[in-house]
């Protein structure tokens, strides 16, 4: 329980920094109590859908990702982010990834500022 609190946490932090160096990421809200709620809530969903929906786009996606040695897995990112998006429309949350181009930047800094926080989090049950 503690390694997926961790982990939150850490995708939450990604998130923010993604936000506040990309202008067309948005994250409204009238508090900073409401956008900290918000980009916990998305880091929520944005770890679900790297859990359920990557492996299986990943899985159908091999044969290009063995052709670009690994470089599809940016637009495999992109669509994660893009679909987290869409989720947080959905439920009324105020996170919006404008564009593809910006999805693909966006998950790259979340991916390294992601890898960074879990190297310095703890890593325990």
């Amino acid at each position: 329980m503690m390694n997926f609190l961790v982990k939150t946490i850490a995708n939450a932090g990604a998130l923010a920094v993604a936000v506040w160096l990309l202008d067309k990421i948005t994250l409204t809200g009238d508090s900073t109590g409401k956008k900290v709620g918000t980009l916990l809530v998305v880091a929520l969903i944005f770890g679900l859908v790297n859990v359920l929906v990557k492996p299986i786009v990943k899985l159908l996606s091999l044969p290009l990702l063995i052709l670009t040695l690994g470089l599809f897995t940016l637009v495999v990112n992109a669509l994660m982010l893009l679909l987290t998006s869409w989720l947080a429309d959905k439920l009324d949350l105020s996170f919006h990834v404008e564009g593809f181009w910006t999805a693909v930047l966006g998950g790259l800094i979340i991916s390294i500022v992601s890898w960074a926080l879990n190297v310095v989090l703890p890593d325990r049950d």
